[in-house]
């Protein structure tokens, strides 16, 4: 039988109260939180006797947690900039990392925990649920199932009203730079990465903040990705959307192939396109029930990894594309002009091994 897992959490509030009150608790016969870590008295007051773990297992700061701790793994739960201590803290203790998206603030902090990693010879994933919910599964499986022919382009669109200050969940999204594309089109770049069976290669096009928008970041985007397998991705994500919305989970994805088409929008069916001597066919698919969906999958998959099974499709060595997407498009807005991802992920990753 496979031993209980021991976890380091490090997060105790946001999303992090999810993981340790919803996510976690369907994997008790595999894995159990030890020890957790926020900077917050209260909310480690809080989440601490929820988990009734003694005095001596919470901790304010990560490095008293990382120095104490005897854990198997690491789950990072915390804002963007906090992950490269976190992951290295925890890889230096010969943890294995899943952590929250983004995988760091920066270009320049995933690049250090590429080379970390690789220095270590750790292991790291990254959450990316959105793959994992029934309709983009759904989508994803038709795609790759060649139904419909050759990819041409896939669409994206994220539309939510975050025009008041605040209004979108933690005030921090309204104060950092880039603020949508850091927390949110990491989501949906991986999405289109996802949907075009193909990696990113060139990044074109603009963020930018309308005069009316609260934040002090971009809300708006517009870009354009060039694929590996020749098909394109083409984004439109807007924070301060005013009209149709298509927010979380209700975001609209749209393939558009050689044989037809493939869609999903705010109402998550997936309907097939398809154009026949003029006349033209809707069909709705079927809802579809996964085992597991969302972060559920993941922490399933990666429990699966330690125990010695395949790694998950969202490993370190994998997502760093997808981080590349996004902070390949930050540099395409600053400098005005196309952006080579690839060479960025070269740079990046160097002699990176591929994930045991």
């Amino acid at each position: 039988m496979t031993a209980i897992r021991r976890a380091l959490m490090i997060g105790g509030s946001g999303m992090a109260h999810g993981w340790i009150r919803r996510f976690l608790p369907t994997f008790a016969p595999r894995v159990r939180i030890v020890a957790l870590a926020d900077v917050n008295p209260d909310v480690l007051k809080a989440s601490g006797d929820y988990l009734e773990l003694p005095a001596s297992a919470r901790f304010t700061s990560m490095a008293d947690a990382f120095a104490r701790v005897e854990a198997d793994c690491a789950f990072v739960v915390i804002p963007p900039a906090f992950h490269e201590e976190a992951i290295v803290g925890a890889l230096d203790r010969g943890m294995t990392v899943l952590t929250e998206k983004p995988l760091a603030d920066t270009w320049e902090a995933c690049a250090r925990i590429a080379s970390h990693t690789r220095r270590r010879g750790g292991r790291v994933a990254v959450i990316q649920n959105y793959r994992y919910t029934a309709p983009m599964l759904q989508m994803r499986d038709v795609l790759r199932a060649g139904t419909l022919g050759r990819i041409n382009h896939v669409v994206g669109r994220f539309a939510a009203d975050y025009r008041a200050l605040n209004s979108w969940g933690a005030p921090f999204r309204h104060q950092i730079p880039h603020g949508l594309l850091v927390e949110g089109a990491i989501h949906h770049f991986d999405m289109l990465r996802n949907l075009c069976g193909a990696d990113a290669t060139r990044v074109m096009g603009q963020e930018w903040n309308p005069p009316w928008s609260s934040s002090h970041g971009a809300f708006c985007a517009h870009f354009l990705f060039a694929m590996a397998n020749g098909a394109r991705g083409i984004y439109e994500g807007n924070g301060t959307a005013a009209g149709t919305q298509n927010t979380w989970h209700q975001e609209m994805y749209r393939a558009e192939c050689e044989g037809g088409a493939i869609a999903v929008d705010r109402d998550r069916i997936v309907r097939l396109y398809r154009h026949e001597r003029g006349r033209v066919t809707i069909e709705e698919l079927p809802p579809v029930r996964p085992a597991r969906e969302g972060h559920e999958h993941i922490i399933a998959s990666f429990l699966d990894w330690m125990d010695g099974g395949a790694a998950p499709e969202t490993v370190l060595h994998g997502n760093l594309k997808s981080a590349a997407m996004l902070f390949g498009a930050i540099r395409a807005s600053e400098e005005d002009r196309p952006v080579d991802l690839e060479a960025m992920v070269d740079a990046a990753l160097g002699a990176t091994p591929a994930p045991r």
